[in-house]
C-alpha cells in the first residue's frame, strides 16, 4: 500500500465538505423532483436515473484527475514521483472501486424484492422506503469508512478483513443460499417490541398518531429492515474496496455514488433477478479476489497489486457471469418451447 495519503483528510476538510454538500443537493432535488409524489416508478425512468448518476459518478472522477494533474506537481510530500502516473492510479481506483461497491449492491436488489414481497409494500410507496434507506446508508457508510480509514492502518486488521473477504467469496460460491425469512429476524422482533405496528398501511407514512398513541406503520418497519440489511452489506463492500485503494477520500466518494444509483438499479433490475443468476458465483470470485489482494497480492507484487490489472479482472469476471446467466436463460427458454 502507499506510505503517503495523496488526500489527507486533515488538510483536504474541505473537498469532503463539498462533497457532502453535493450529495445533499442531490437528494435535496431528487426528493423535491422525482420523490416527492408517490407514483409507480417505471423502468424507464429509472433507467434514465441510473445514467444520470453515472454521468455524475464518471464526472467528479474525471474532475478529481484534472485537479490531480493540476495540484500534484507543486506538493513537496510528491516531489520526485510520477504525477501523472499518480493521478492515473487514482482515478482507475475510483473507477474499481465504483463498479465493487454498484456490483455488490446487486446483492441488496435481491433482498429488497424479498422484503417489499414479505411486507407487501405497495409499488407507490416502494421509493419512499429506498430513498430514505439510502439516507441512512450514506450514514452507515461514513461511520464504516472512518474506522476503517483508521483500522486499515494495522496490518494485521487488513489481513483479518481478507481473510473474511476470502471466507466470504467461498461462502457463495460453494454453500447453498439460505431463504430471506424477515419474521426470524431479530431486528423485526425488536422493533414489534419497541413500538406497535399497525395492521395495515396508512398511505405512505412511516408513523400515525390513533386515539393519542403513535403507531407505526408496516412501512417504517420495511423501512428498518432494509437498514439493517445494508449494515450487513457494508461488513462486505466497505473492506473490498479498501482492498482496492488506502485512501479515504475514493472509498468514500465512490461508495456514495454506487448507493446514490442503487434506488434506480433496483427499479430497473427487480423484475430481472432472476435472470442474473449466475451473478452471485461472480460477486464470490471478486470477494475472493480482492481478499487475496489484501492478504498476498499487494505484498507479492512490491505492496500495490496494480489496480489496472484488478480493473481488468473485475470487468471481466463481471462480464462472464452476466453473458453466462444470459446464455443459460436462453438454452433453458429453448428447451421449455420445444417441450410445449
Amino acid at each position: 500500500m502507499q506510505d503517503i495519503l495523496l488526500f489527507p483528510v486533515a488538510e483536504y476538510w474541505w473537498v469532503y465538505v463539498l462533497f457532502v454538500m453535493g450529495v445533499a443537493a442531490i437528494l435535496a432535488f431528487d426528493l423535491g423532483v422525482f420523490a416527492k409524489h408517490a407514483h409507480v416508478v417505471t423502468v424507464r425512468e429509472a433507467a434514465i436515473r441510473c445514467v444520470v448518476y453515472l454521468a455524475l459518478a464518471l464526472a467528479f472522477n474525471a474532475g478529481l484527475y484534472a485537479y490531480m494533474l493540476q495540484s500534484f506537481p507543486g506538493r513537496a510530500d510528491l516531489a520526485g514521483m510520477d504525477h501523472a502516473l499518480l493521478a492515473q492510479t487514482t482515478a482507475l481506483e475510483f473507477l474499481a472501486g465504483f463498479v465493487v461497491e454498484y456490483a455488490l449492491a446487486i446483492d441488496n436488489v435481491f433482498v429488497f424484492v424479498a422484503v417489499f414481497a414479505y411486507f407487501a409494500v405497495p409499488v407507490q410507496y416502494q421509493q419512499k422506503v429506498l430513498f430514505y434507506g439510502i439516507l441512512g446508508a450514506i450514514a452507515f457508510r461514513a461511520l464504516f469508512i472512518s474506522l476503517g480509514s483508521v483500522l486499515m492502518q494495522y496490518h494485521w486488521v487488513v489481513i483479518i478483513f481478507g481473510v473474511f473477504l476470502i471466507a466470504t467469496g467461498i461462502k457463495i460460491l460453494f454453500l447453498p443460499e439460505k431463504p430471506i425469512d424477515p419474521e426470524r429476524n431479530p431486528i423485526l422482533k425488536l422493533v414489534r417490541r419497541v413500538w406497535t405496528v399497525t395492521p395495515q398501511y396508512h398511505g405512505d407514512k412511516f408513523w400515525v398518531e390513533i386515539d393519542g398513541k403513535q403507531w407505526v406503520t408496516p412501512l417504517f418497519v420495511a423501512l428498518v429492515f432494509i437498514e439493517f440489511s445494508d449494515i450487513i452489506f457494508a461488513i462486505d463492500s466497505v473492506p473490498a474496496i479498501f482492498a482496492l485503494t488506502n485512501e479515504p477520500l475514493i472509498v468514500f466518494t465512490s461508495n456514495i455514488f454506487a448507493i446514490l444509483g442503487l434506488r434506480s438499479l433496483f427499479f430497473v433490475l427487480q423484475h430481472m433477478v432472476k435472470a442474473f443468476q449466475f451473478l452471485k458465483y461472480g460477486l464470490g470470485v471478486i470477494l475472493v479476489f480482492v481478499g487475496l489482494k489484501m492478504v498476498w497480492l499487494n505484498n507479492a507484487f512490491g505492496g500495490k497489486f496494480p489496480i489496472g490489472y484488478s480493473l481488468a479482472f473485475i470487468f471481466s469476471i463481471l462480464g462472464l457471469s452476466i453473458l453466462v446467466s444470459l446464455a443459460y436463460n436462453r438454452v433453458v427458454g429453448r428447451g421449455e418451447t420445444s417441450q410445449s
